[in-house]
């Protein structure tokens, strides 16, 4: 996982004594929602994967987007390398990425969320 301060469990509020942790590819705004884009490969348009309630979402909507994007290749460069999106590798529309990624980060969003309400302290598992 590229974390770049401190450690915390992917089902963790995402601190880690004091420091923030850092995903790659997700990022914070100043009012407390964390976001997530991604270049696409060979332009320098930026493809918007959406806005998010916990860091772990943002990285997660990525590392979508960088698998679809980037193919089974790209792995060494996921937040969650053990958590591949997608079992199987195909080539879609920038659309249809944003789409997907969105999906995917909404679904960790609503696992974390519903885990934190609960008092649930545990791992993430979203679809492979």
């Amino acid at each position: 996982m590229r974390r770049s301060e401190g450690y915390a469990s992917p089902g963790s509020t995402g601190r880690a004594a004091g420091k923030e942790i850092k995903y790659k590819g997700a990022r914070r705004r100043r009012w407390g929602k964390w976001v997530s884009e991604i270049r696409i490969p060979g332009s320098r348009k930026r493809l918007w994967l959406g806005s998010y309630s916990t860091p772990q979402a943002a990285a997660a909507a990525y590392d979508t987007a960088m698998f679809l994007l980037r193919g089974p290749s790209s792995s060494s460069s996921l937040n969650f390398p053990d958590h591949v999106p997608f079992s199987g590798w195909v080539v879609m529309s920038p659309e249809s990425i944003q789409r997907a990624a969105s999906d995917s980060g909404k679904a960790v969003d609503a696992q974390l969320i519903s885990m934190e309400a609960a008092g649930e302290h545990g791992g993430l598992s979203y679809g492979k």
